[in-house]
């Protein structure tokens, strides 16, 4: 079991340090790279684009909640305080979803499993 355990991680290993692209071309193409530089900085505006007006959403969402926490309930019908809570809910439900998480590689994934196997 251990020579198994050992050839695993050492194939592993051998994977996780082979280079991730071979070049098959001539390093000197600079109009391939003037257009891979263009395309990745127009992907990055809009992902910063993209995360403001998350940002922004989110504010906005958490000033809602405030509100309704700062609202007096005793004077509201059954109906809508029961709307109040759906949407109270749905905006949680929507903050959840903007906050995002934590992502984990498949090499880190992979690394994490190899570590419990030869712990345990």
């Amino acid at each position: 079991m251990k020579k198994f355990t050992f050839y695993l991680a050492t194939a592993l290993l051998m994977i996780f340090l082979m280079p991730n692209q071979l070049k098959a071309g001539a390093e000197d193409d600079q109009v391939a790279y003037a257009a891979i530089e263009a395309v990745e900085t127009e992907e990055a505006i809009e992902i910063i684009d993209t995360e403001e007006a998350i940002d922004a959403e989110s504010e906005a969402l958490i000033s809602r909640l405030e509100e309704i926490n700062e609202m007096d309930k005793s004077d509201l019908t059954r109906s809508e305080r029961r709307e109040l809570r759906k949407e109270v809910r749905e905006i949680e439900k929507t903050l959840i979803l903007n906050s995002g998480g934590v992502y984990l590689s498949v090499g880190a994934l992979i690394l994490v499993i190899v570590l419990l196997v030869l712990l345990l």
